[in-house]
């Protein structure tokens, strides 16, 4: 399961303290009902497309919540204006130890001039400081004391990050991606992919295909002490015996969640405080693409998005159990290793999506769950010898220059202890 906290406009009082409680409620009976994951964004004034800016206090209230289901940031962005990377370590591996291991570590640098302007953080230089700093961030997980950088992005000295996580060397990896090259530069890292791109299946084997061929290559080189070779695929999800009810609970929220994305990243004229972001929707959703009557079409096979002279519409995973069970098929098949659903959308109602949630784990879940095992253990056995001559290529822990003088004074003068 995947959450932005999605608000639209109008907003009652109380509207945000009821978002955060309901979402808490979800993830609750996701993990009784045997979800594996769920998924949280860390987004900044990108109003009513997503309230999520604070993810690692949503994770750790969900993490006492609940007892299985994995906790994962999708994505921290690490660029040092939004989150110095001494702090994106201590707070991953404190939500760490206080799930007993949970915790994904899914990373990114955002694309939204929102965000990018509101940090002043360069758009020309933010995949390097991502690149430098996830390379610091593994760092800080297991060298003990860290050795220190000196780099273009970050310069800090020895020092020991505290606490270490609970899962050795580090939580799994992952990279936020919405194109094929990210994808790919994500298995020369030897990090997981979250694809959030609407992808078909089809097109999804593509980008499977290349990611397990270069895992398995030269051009891997791990950015952690462990390589995290899944894909991650995005669909809305909203489940009902009856086409036409999950159509109704569940199409307009997936097309908000398409509009409003392309509203704040591709082209949206946004005044702080005052654009009405559903009210745009509302009025002009057909013409971006997001056209009520094709997606509603009934007794279709399922897909990413469905097309109709000439506008596509987004669909996905909103329909009956016959009908998502055919499409996870594909996504199986193509080489997917997790899809993540997107319920907590648009003006999607709360009881509705729990609904939901109950009948896919009953009616669709199961058998996927079952062959899972099964898939994950032919794919290590696939994988470990490439694994290893990957890990191979990685550079060890340092440990910390013998001439640097450990000893840190209390302050920066005074008297000092004999030598």
């Amino acid at each position: 399961m995947f959450y932005e906290h999605q608000l639209p406009r109008p907003w009652d009082k109380g509207a945000e303290h009821k978002l955060f409680k309901d979402a808490l409620e979800q993830v609750e009976l996701a993990d009784r009902l045997g979800f594996e994951y769920v998924w949280e964004v860390e987004h900044h004034f990108l109003e009513e497309y997503s309230h999520s800016s604070a993810p690692e206090v949503f994770l750790a209230a969900a993490s006492q919540r609940t007892s299985k289901i994995r906790l994962g940031h999708g994505i921290v962005l690490l660029p040092s204006a939004y989150n110095h990377t001494a702090r994106v370590v201590e707070r991953i591996n404190t939500l760490d130890l206080l799930s007993d291991g949970r915790v994904d570590f899914g990373t990114g640098e955002s694309s939204s001039n929102a965000e990018l302007d509101g940090f002043a953080v360069a758009r020309d230089s933010k995949r390097a400081q991502w690149e430098e700093h996830l390379e610091v961030a593994t760092r800080m997980m297991v060298e003990e004391p860290f050795a220190g950088w000196d780099g273009e992005w970050i310069q800090m000295p020895p020092r020991n990050v505290i606490p270490k996580p609970h899962q050795k060397p580090h939580p799994p990896l992952w990279v936020a991606c919405s194109q094929r090259e990210t994808i790919h530069l994500a298995a020369t890292k030897g990090i997981g992919a979250l694809t959030f791109a609407f992808v078909e299946p089809n097109e999804a084997r593509h980008w499977v295909d290349d990611y397990y061929r270069t895992i398995a290559s030269e051009e891997c080189v791990p950015a952690g002490f462990e390589v995290n070779a899944n894909m991650a695929s995005i669909l809305p999800l909203m489940c009902h015996e009856h086409e036409p009810t999950a159509i109704d609970r569940g199409i307009d929220g997936a097309h908000f969640f398409g509009y409003a994305l392309g509203h704040f990243y591709v082209y949206g004229h946004h005044q702080p405080g005052v654009t009405d972001v559903w009210e745009e929707f509302e009025r002009n959703r057909s013409q971006f693409g997001f056209d009520r009557a094709t997606a509603a079409q009934k007794k279709v096979e399922l897909k990413a998005q469905l097309e109709s002279d000439g506008v596509l519409s987004l669909r996905g995973a909103i329909g009956t159990p016959d009908q998502i069970r055919g499409l996870l098929l594909q996504y199986e098949e193509a080489g997917i290793d997790q899809v993540i659903f997107i319920s907590q959308a648009g003006r999607n109602r709360h009881e509705d999506i729990c609904e939901s949630m109950e009948l896919f784990a009953t009616e669709v879940m199961p058998e996927f769950a079952e062959r899972d095992p099964a898939h994950q253990k032919a794919k290590a056995e696939r994988l470990a010898p490439a694994i290893e001559e990957a890990l191979a290529r990685r550079e060890d822990p340092r440990s910390t220059d013998p001439e640097y003088r450990l000893t840190m004074p209390a302050f920066a003068t005074g008297p000092q202890p004999p030598q």
